[in-house]
């Protein structure tokens, strides 16, 4: 197992390389460039910008900066934001723990919500609680994330004066847990609610495949209980096709990520996205990238990791 992880580790350096170079490329194409912000200010003179250009390196062909960027990159020099003028290392790490709370709990919740709902879907097939998961799973499927981010604003916010609008905790306070977890309930409920109603209809096709499987019908003609049947055959033998599509999903839920922490104003790497894409904020926009693809290729392998956990069948070398 361990010879394996390390391989693909290893194979997934040349595809992270070709995702930064292409990143890098189009960018680099883009109109605009960063320092349209001096370019807007009448008393910086044209030599100034050439001068900036030349100290920056702009001026240098594009595989000349992408390979002393990605030089720059592996001894952890990731430069300076060209509107801030904040270290980018320093601001991914003050952003990025952020977006993994909010992704976490709300992957969590998206479980506890989608695996009981889509299990009981399926074994209580054309009942009303089937119907009424299939209409709320609909219902969730087809509403925009930012449309259920407003109305929960809207009915906890400024209505029922229940739960904080935006921020991770109330400025001036010490941590406070209750105050924390206030803060995050909107945004991780929104991301949970829209990626649940998906993934029970997934999980409730996968289990009506799973427990009419002869292995399933051994396990009830030997006596075991309705739950342990469930529970230990056909609920972990459903899983395996899931946790590859909550894989592949990530990226997903990190789109997610960025429109819910513009609604919210989380302090988050979605908003510091955005943020850089107005700005034309290059240095902090390739490291968002990066680190999103290496986040991605390294759920791959989680997943892969956990396939050979769920089925004793396979096995990495």
């Amino acid at each position: 197992m361990t010879a394996y992880v390390v391989r693909r580790l290893v194979q997934a350096i040349p595809l992270l390389l070709a995702i930064t170079l292409m990143s890098f490329a189009l960018m680099k194409a883009a109109p605009g460039g960063p320092l349209s912000i001096y370019l807007e200010n009448p008393d910086i003179r044209p030599e100034d910008i050439a001068a900036i250009r030349a100290q920056l390196g702009l001026d240098d062909p594009v595989p000349v900066q992408y390979l002393r960027w990605l030089g720059n990159l592996v001894s952890f020099d990731w430069g300076y934001s060209f509107v801030t003028h904040e270290p980018v290392i320093d601001r991914i790490a003050q952003r990025l723990p952020n977006t993994l709370v909010l992704m976490g709990v709300s992957l969590v919740l998206t479980l506890l919500i989608a695996i009981p709902v889509g299990v009981l879907a399926a074994v209580r097939q054309y009942s009303w609680f089937d119907y009424t998961a299939t209409a709320g799973a609909f219902f969730g499927i087809s509403m925009p994330v930012f449309w259920f981010g407003l109305l929960l604003i809207l009915t906890f916010a400024v209505q029922l004066r229940w739960l904080p609008t935006s921020g991770m905790a109330t400025i001036g306070t010490e941590f406070d847990l209750i105050d924390r977890v206030r803060h995050i309930a909107m945004p991780a409920g929104v991301l949970a609610l829209v990626s649940a109603a998906g993934y029970s209809r997934f999980i409730r096709t996968a289990m009506l495949e799973v427990i009419h499987q002869d292995y399933v019908r051994t396990a009830r003609a030997k006596g075991l209980r309705e739950r342990l049947v469930i529970a230990r055959h056909a609920a972990k033998n459903a899983a395996l096709p899931f946790v590859t599509l909550l894989a592949l999903d990530l990226p997903d839920l990190f789109t997610g990520a960025v429109v819910t922490e513009t609604i919210f104003a989380w302090p988050g790497m979605g908003r510091l996205y955005l943020d850089s894409v107005s700005r034309l904020d290059y240095s902090v926009l390739m490291a968002i990238l990066t680190v999103s693809a290496a986040l991605l290729l390294l759920s791959n392998l989680i997943a892969d990791l956990l396939y050979a956990y769920l089925d004793p069948r396979i096995r990495y070398r």
